[in-house]
């Protein structure tokens, strides 16, 4: 009797193992055609998104921005993605301007044959200290078309530096909110700088332009401009007709 009962006991537990094998069996079945499904419409979706760029290549770029911003915010890969350093360059979408201000951006990024995009963020950087500073947002672009031709690193053999040719030794003190004199090689910091010392000029000349644009080229020393003045307002009155839509020639 006891051997039969352990025959007993043996064939039970193989059936229940039996049992459990055939349920493993079916959740793993079960588990297997549901990853394949989900993995045929993940692979659907792919194919769908991939044909949707491939019809409006349009949507490439914003979407591979968004993807790259995720992955950036969230550390993923951090080893050997770039870093992102967009935001640091001076420089804005024609579209984000005016229409007047993209036709003056696009004008000047032809004639001194420097990229629009950057030109764009000085033309709306002009306007921006025009209201500020009271003066022609064209007078501030006309200086810098006349110091530098928009040459951000530009130096002069006397020591005028960046963008507006501000002698960096006589006003070093002017950059020291934006950091010192390197500062001077940031476009947007000499812009900022060039204008303010441009409109103390005009004021300390009576609030005559011309007179204060003879002062910001040479200050009491200058006797003869050079035709400096002539050049700088003729510029102004170009970048005037451009805005206005009139055709200006770029020679």
């Amino acid at each position: 009797m006891a051997v039969f009962g352990f025959l007993m006991t043996m064939f039970n537990n193989g059936a229940q193992d039996k049992t459990w094998l055939a349920r493993c069996r079916s959740v793993l079945a079960k588990f297997v055609l549901v990853t394949h499904r989900g993995l045929a419409v993940l692979g659907l979706l792919v194919a769908v998104l991939f044909g949707l760029l491939w019809l409006q290549p349009q949507w490439l770029q914003p979407s591979e921005q968004r993807l790259a911003a995720w992955l950036r915010e969230r550390k993923v890969l951090m080893a050997w993605w770039p870093k992102n350093t967009a935001d640091r360059a001076t420089a804005v979408h024609l579209k984000d301007l005016s229409p007047q201000q993209a036709l003056v951006a696009n004008w000047l990024a032809r004639k001194y044959r420097v990229a629009p995009e950057p030109l764009a963020a000085l033309v709306a950087e002009a306007h921006v200290l025009s209201a500020s500073s009271k003066l022609p947002a064209h007078l501030i672009l006309a200086v810098m078309a006349i110091e530098s031709g928009f040459h951000p690193y530009a130096q002069s053999h006397a020591g005028a530096q960046g963008l507006m040719q501000v002698m960096t030794g006589v006003h070093a003190q002017r950059y020291e909110a934006y950091g010192g004199r390197l500062a001077a090689f940031d476009p947007v910091t000499n812009l900022r700088v060039g204008a303010a010392v441009l409109s103390d000029a005009i004021k300390l000349r009576g609030g005559s332009v011309e007179q204060g644009l003879k002062f910001y080229l040479g200050g009491y020393a200058l006797i003869e401009d050079g035709g400096y003045v002539a050049k700088v307002m003729a510029e102004k009155e170009r970048l005037d007709a451009v805005a206005a839509g009139q055709r200006v020639q770029t020679d």
